[in-house]
């Protein structure tokens, strides 16, 4: 039992759609090349527009571009909701689930402090938690 996870018995979450995830300090919202395309079609522009418009380069990795004051280019500020929701990138679809948020319990702990849905809700069992994990290292 010692090799299992502090978080082997479940993490509560449930999205209150409050949006902070998508909003606050300047980050990043890493994209690969399949998730451009679903989100470009999406929005219904070619994928090299798209990029164009929505996505900047970081080193070798592109991120989806924000505005002046972190809020993702496809959060909407008046419905504070993601305007291409069905075709959000596995960033998004993983919330709270990273690494760095289920490092510790103190980092649970922290998320649940910035993120009102962290610790509530329904228990994710820790298969499909180590699940999203893997999808995507943040």
């Amino acid at each position: 039992m010692s090799n299992s996870p502090w978080y082997r018995d479940g993490l509560r979450f449930e999205c209150s759609q409050c949006g902070d995830c998508c909003t606050g300090a300047p980050g990043y919202v890493w994209v690969n090349d399949d998730e451009i395309a679903q989100l470009a079609a999406s929005v219904e522009l070619p994928v090299d527009q798209f990029e164009t418009t929505y996505v900047r380069k970081v080193g070798l990795r592109k991120s989806l571009r924000e505005y002046a004051g972190g809020e993702c280019v496809f959060f909407d500020t008046k419905s504070r909701g993601c305007t291409v929701y069905s075709a959000r990138p596995r960033q998004c679809r993983t919330w709270p689930f990273w690494d760095s948020n289920i490092r510790s319990e103190e980092d649970w702990q922290a998320t649940c402090e910035i993120c009102p849905g962290s610790g509530k809700g329904p228990l994710y069992q820790l298969e499909e938690i180590e699940e999203r994990r893997s999808q995507i290292r943040i």
